[in-house]
């Protein structure tokens, strides 16, 4: 398994959009569920955004409506589309794998449980 590597942060305006990307060798993508997070310093980290096994997917109610999770057709790569940015978007996001099914309590507790995470990449809004 190869660690997944985010990139695409960087410094928006509030009201403005990004595509974060994560790169996810094959073994890592296939027959896992996938999810963005994200974590403010001081802050848990919390679950976003997700695609289950069976293609389901799920968003938190903080980011429903503004955040689109995507993936490539060969899998290997999953995409957080943001738009709408808020001030309060700033963060570290992170993507992970979890091998099977994702776990009911993804958003809160994600962090115990997915099992691959890349190194993060940061996201600043300015207002």
């Amino acid at each position: 398994q190869v660690q997944p590597v985010e990139s695409g942060g960087g410094s928006v305006q509030a009201g403005g959009s990004l595509r974060l990307s994560c790169t996810m060798s094959e073994d890592t993508a296939n027959a896992n569920s996938v999810a963005w997070f994200r974590q403010i310093p001081g802050r848990e980290r919390e679950g976003l955004a997700a695609i289950d096994t069976d293609g389901t997917i799920k968003y938190a109610d903080s980011v429903k409506g503004r955040f689109t999770i995507s993936q490539d057709n060969t899998k290997n790569t999953l995409y957080l589309q943001m738009d709408n940015l808020k001030p309060e978007d700033a963060a570290t996001y992170y993507c992970a794998a979890h091998p099977g099914r994702l776990p009911p309590n993804w958003i809160t507790h994600g962090v115990y449980h997915m099992d691959y995470w890349g190194k993060g990449t940061l996201v600043t809004i300015s207002s």
